[in-house]
Formats: C-alpha cells, sequence, structure tokens
C-alpha cells in the first residue's frame, strides 16, 4: 500500500489542531487545516483514501470545528473587505448603537452675508438656522443553509470555501443594492430624493431632477444647475458636482465625455457650410469620478432606466445619502448551529456531525445595516 508520512509537526493528527494555550491557534495549525480543508486542492499530495482517513479523523475532534471556523471567517471576511464598493466614495458611512429610530439632523444658517455696524452701534441678531431631522434605522437581513454529512463527507468540504466566498459576496450585493434603492427606485429616481421640484426636510422647495439625456454639454449643465443651489435662507452653497453614477450602458459615453481633450463643434462657414471646430474639453480637469452601477437597472424598472444618470456632490460639501451598520457588526456575521446530538456517555458532538434528526450541518449569515436620505442639495438625477 502505497503511504505517505506527515510532517513531524502534523504526525499525530489530535494533537495538530488544539489550541495553543490562550491564544488561539498557531499559524502554522491553521495552515495545516487550510490544507486538509482544502482537499481539492490536497497540497500535500496524499492519496485520496489517506487525505479521506484525515478529514474523518478531524471531523471527529472537538478542536477542529472552531479552527474550521477561524479559517472560513477569515477567508470570508478578506473576501468582503478586498471587495470593491464603488458607492462609498459619495455615500456617508455611520454606525448604530442599537435598533431603535435615530436621526440626523440638518442645520442650515449662519453663512450668509454679514451686515455693516456703524460706530457705537449694536451688532444685530443673526437670522435663526433652519433646522431639520431624518430618521434612521438599521435592521437584519441573512440566510441560512444546510449541507447535508454525506454531501460533506464525499464533497471533501471544498464546498464549504465556496460558501464563505459566496456569502462574502452576498453581503457586498446586499449593501450595494440597498444603498442604490436610496437614490433609485421601481419607476426611476427615488422620490425620497429626487424632484421638480421635492421639499426637503427643511420645509424648502428643491429641484434637483430633470430630462437631460447623457452628454458632455448636458453634464456641464447639470454641474451649473447643482452649484446655483440655495440654502433655506437663499444663500448659495456653491455645491461641486464630482460622483457621476451611470448604469452599464452609459459606461462608454460616460468616459468618452470625461476623458476626451477635446470636443468637436459644428458651426456655419462663411459660405453658408458646416465647419468644423475643435476646442478643449474642460471636464477632464476638473477632476470628476465616473462610478457605473451595475445595480441601477435592477432597482430601476422603468422604461429609462438604462438611460438615468446621476451626479453627488463632492463631499467636502456633504452628503445626500447615508449608509449605516449596526456598532460592533460592520461586517457579516457566520455562524455554525451547534449539534443537539451526543454520545452514549453525554458528551456533545462536533457540528460537523449534524443534527439529531437528519444529521443536516447547518450555517447561517446576518448583516445589520440601514440607510437613509439626508440633503436633496447635494444630489442630481436626469432622466434622459
Amino acid at each position: 500500500m502505497n503511504t505517505q508520512t506527515l510532517a513531524p509537526e502534523t504526525t499525530n493528527f489530535s494533537d495538530a489542531f488544539k489550541p495553543v494555550g490562550h491564544m488561539g491557534f498557531s499559524e502554522a495549525q491553521i495552515a495545516d487545516a487550510i490544507d486538509l480543508i482544502r482537499g481539492y486542492e490536497n497540497g500535500r499530495r496524499m492519496p485520496p483514501h489517506r487525505h479521506e482517513y484525515m478529514l474523518r479523523e478531524a471531523i471527529t475532534k472537538s478542536d477542529f470545528p472552531y479552527l474550521f471556523g477561524i479559517v472560513v471567517e477569515n477567508e470570508m471576511l478578506a473576501r468582503y473587505r478586498n471587495a470593491p464598493a464603488p458607492w462609498e466614495p459619495y455615500t456617508k458611512k455611520s454606525t448604530l448603537p442599537n435598533f431603535n429610530v435615530h436621526y440626523r439632523h440638518l442645520v442650515q444658517g449662519l453663512t450668509g452675508r454679514l451686515p455693516g455696524v456703524s460706530e457705537k452701534g449694536e451688532y444685530l441678531v443673526s437670522p435663526k438656522p433652519v433646522h431639520s431631522r431624518v430618521p434612521l434605522q438599521v435592521a437584519k437581513k441573512g440566510e441560512q443553509f444546510d449541507i447535508s454529512w454525506e454531501a460533506l463527507i464525499n464533497d471533501g468540504m471544498g464546498a464549504f470555501a465556496d460558501v464563505a466566498i459566496r456569502y462574502a459576496d452576498a453581503a457586498r450585493n446586499t449593501e450595494y443594492f440597498d444603498v442604490t434603492s436610496l437614490y433609485a427606485a421601481v419607476g426611476g429616481p427615488n422620490a425620497d430624493l429626487f424632484g421638480a421640484p421635492i421639499v426637503h426636510p427643511d420645509g424648502s422647495n428643491v429641484t434637483n431632477q430633470g430630462v437631460l439625456p447623457f452628454s458632455l454639454d448636458n453634464l456641464g449643465a447639470t454641474l451649473g444647475l447643482m452649484a446655483a443651489q440655495v440654502d433655506a435662507l437663499g444663500n448659495p452653497l456653491g455645491i461641486r458636482g464630482i460622483h457621476v453614477v451611470v448604469p452599464p450602458a452609459l459606461e462608454i459615453a460616460g468616459r468618452e465625455a470625461m476623458t476626451s481633450a477635446l470636443k468637436q463643434w459644428v458651426e456655419l462657414g462663411g459660405a453658408g457650410g458646416p465647419l468644423p471646430f475643435p476646442t478643449t474639453n474642460v471636464l477632464p480637469q476638473m477632476g470628476l469620478q465616473l462610478h457605473v452601477n451595475q445595480w441601477l437597472p435592477i432597482v430601476d424598472q422603468s422604461g429609462n432606466r438604462n438611460s438615468t444618470w446621476y451626479v453627488f456632490a463632492d463631499t467636502s460639501h456633504g452628503y445626500a445619502i447615508e449608509f449605516a451598520w449596526l456598532r460592533g457588526h460592520e461586517t457579516p456575521e457566520i455562524c455554525m448551529k451547534g449539534s443537539d446530538k451526543a454520545t452514549p456517555t453525554g458528551q456533545p458532538l462536533s457540528p460537523f456531525s449534524g443534527d439529531f434528526a437528519t444529521d443536516n450541518v447547518f450555517w447561517r449569515v446576518r448583516t445589520v445595516t440601514g440607510g437613509t436620505q439626508l440633503d436633496p442639495r447635494l444630489a442630481y438625477a436626469q432622466v434622459g
């Protein structure tokens, strides 16, 4: 029989997964667990029957499920943290301490022109700032899945590594969908943020929605409309739009408009014929950032879903939307259900042995998030 000797540190497999003191598992133990879990890679090139024996032995050890949990959780969190979140540059991120309704307070005022004061004259009282607030609350989202004990053995647990990655992606996709839903809806731009006009939380009427199709000129016009917004007291805000969000169908047009050095005009020549007249495209000099949101045509089910585009302000002026996590739970949680089986002597069995009724092994993923609209003056939607 062809056998292969294990490395000295793993000759006794039951000892290989014992925690080191009170400091948890060593790097060598975690590396051994990863090598065993990823049976389809079989890094030690051991014969299949040897690998299966090692796997069966590991499942019966009380320490292995905890080590396995560390491996899966680390892989999931690494995937989650490394996944790009294109919505973050134009979204305020925060945390909430509990599930209660919290409020974001919006204050405008004290930034207008100062009146003159005569000699020995009295300083006048400033107009009272305008105060408003919007609610914000987080809620749970998640799901559970189960794998039969037979499938766990037959598959060499290779599916588990894939499950961790998939649920990390699911958490990111859920966040992206929820953030997109703060400014888009089934019928087009979200009516809680956009309108012509929309009532601001402070009571002002704000127009921040139009019908211009995406083009270089219309992008410039939209930036001008945002810059012309005023606060509740009529003072100009000087908002600079910088984040341009488009659906995938407008990606090419967006990149052409924001990266081309020249733009082409056609004017009448002296004889009345067309005369091409190139001029400099200044948009690339303004630091605009293009964000392609794949979830826009999913959230927006209107006939204009592929031609509706958005502009968000530079974050130095504030945020139009906010997205929050439950404090202390800023990353997804993945956990196992403990087995309800025990040995005849009363000792609990590993979660990997499954439940009493079906032998199924259960896992669950959870994320706790919420969002709200803040200031409609800091965003603009164009239904092209």
